[in-house]
């Protein structure tokens, strides 16, 4: 699959939905089966949902609206087409709220045996959206500034974040900045983020098992890209990550799925209390930081 560009508009969400709207969105079976069939294969147009359901085109239209209004859904808008995506972040945070960490490595768990078991499907791209106390300035500093990116990321970029300029990567926390042939696609201050995504590196080997022959055949695959947009939203800033480019189901799919929103959940924490998640050992106090 060749690297998608996004020249359309988000959607536009006007205020940040309540825990409540999230609970009555997920009531109704017709939009949980919505979300199962977004969950299976994200990206759909509303003529590909409407596809074998028993429901109008007009009933999908209105379930969608409430998932949206509810953020579970957002849509991208790609030439005339409007696609819809899954959005775990609302999900992820009544789980933070809710679930304890020892719960919560429980059901992950047992999330990860379910997906084993399930016969996968193509995904091209992955979506998150997250509403952030803070402001547009700030967010933009934490995602750019190595001192920050480190507390919550445990490693990072670092780049002058000008576009065509190389993106420097620290796999982990005191290791080297490296060129991985990462470059600045898109840098528009405190509105939108877009570059190039690094290829697997040597030092993840023994994390995830691969063989020496693995890993060659896994440097294969062309490189991603990652995109933030800021969309200020009174004291909130909605922040939409979208990661594209993908060849199919990929490691590197799979691993930015489980990935990304353990790192956006940490940068959120990190914005709106000054201390960041810590997936072991509780919270890490964190840096302030600074109006620009």
């Amino acid at each position: 699959m060749v690297n998608m560009q996004l020249t359309g508009c988000l959607t536009r969400v006007t205020r940040r939905p309540t825990v409540d709207e999230v609970f009555k969105a997920l009531s109704d079976p017709s939009r949980r089966r919505l979300l199962d069939r977004l969950n299976i294969q994200n990206g759909q147009s509303l003529r590909e949902l409407c596809a074998g359901l028993a429901m109008a085109r007009q009933s999908v239209t209105k379930h969608l609206a409430v998932l949206e209004g509810a953020n579970l859904v957002t849509t991208i808008r790609r030439g005339r087409e409007k696609l819809h995506y899954l959005n775990a972040a609302p999900i992820n945070d009544v789980a933070e709220r809710w679930i304890s960490h020892y719960d919560r490595e429980r059901v992950r768990a047992l999330s990860d045996l379910k997906k084993a078991l399930e016969d996968p499907m193509d995904k091209p791209e992955f979506v998150y959206v997250t509403y952030i106390e803070t402001t547009p300035e700030k967010l933009w500093q934490a995602l750019t500034d190595p001192i920050f990116t480190d507390r919550y990321w445990g490693g990072g970029p670092s780049s002058d974040w000008n576009v065509g300029s190389h993106v420097r990567w620290q796999v982990s926390t005191g290791s080297e900045f490296k060129d991985l042939g990462q470059v600045v696609l898109e840098s528009d201050p405190y509105r939108r983020l877009s570059y190039t995504w690094h290829n697997y590196q040597w030092e993840w080997a023994d994390m995830f098992g691969w063989t020496e022959e693995d890993f060659a055949e896994l440097v294969k695959e062309k490189l991603t890209k990652v995109t933030f947009d800021l969309e200020p939203m009174g004291s909130v800033v909605k922040l939409t990550v979208i990661h594209d480019g993908f060849e199919g189901e990929t490691e590197m799919l799979r691993g930015i799925s489980q990935g990304w929103p353990q790192i956006l959940s940490n940068l959120k924490t990190m914005l709106e209390k000054g201390a960041t998640l810590d997936w072991t050992a509780g919270a890490r106090p964190d840096l302030e930081i600074q109006d620009a």
